[in-house]
């Protein structure tokens, strides 16, 4: 994310994405029927591309779609994988649904927050972890399960999340 060479109306800088995000976007256009539909995809990829989504890109994304703010920002409230605070390298998602709940989930989640030092939808010091609690992650015949960004964890114990957490920080 960059801002143009170009001068721009005071207090405002055109947004600008990765050309990997460009091609995307572009593409995905010519496969549904109108902008509009292509937002939850697109919000996506500007989240991974920036982190989180912030004024900047919920501008950007509403005038490229021909939305407003507001419809953007609802949009986004409705989905717990689209955040407009920075998140860890690395958001642990703990599912706490009925399937899940009934094979310790609870206890799956307080025992992430106890290892973590963190809470419902906190991040750690260093920035690496966020911890969030999920309705459902669609993974009920693998519970208990949680998902680290876009992959899915199923059959979690404490241990298995130990060795997880502990494998994820080696990466750094």
């Amino acid at each position: 994310m960059t801002t143009k060479g170009k001068k721009e109306p005071e207090g405002q800088t055109e947004m600008r994405f990765s050309d990997q995000f460009e091609r995307r976007f572009t593409e995905m256009l010519t496969h549904y029927p109108t902008k509009r539909s292509v937002l939850v995809p697109t919000l996506l990829y500007a989240q991974d591309e920036t982190g989180f989504l912030s004024e900047e890109v919920i501008a950007e994304i509403a005038a490229r779609l021909e939305l407003s703010e507001l419809d953007v920002r609802n949009v986004i409230s409705y989905y717990s994988m689209l955040t407009t605070k920075p998140r860890g390298k690395f958001n642990v998602q703990v599912c706490t649904n009925i399937a899940c709940m009934l094979v310790g989930s609870e206890e799956l989640l307080e025992h992430c927050e106890r290892r973590l030092g963190i809470g419902n939808k906190g991040t750690t010091l260093d920035g690496m972890f966020s911890l969030e609690e999920v309705e459902c992650i669609g993974a009920c015949s693998w519970a208990p399960a949680l998902q680290v960004n876009y992959e899915f964890q199923h059959d979690m114990t404490p241990e298995k999340f130990d060795r997880l957490i502990d494998s994820l920080r080696k990466l750094q």
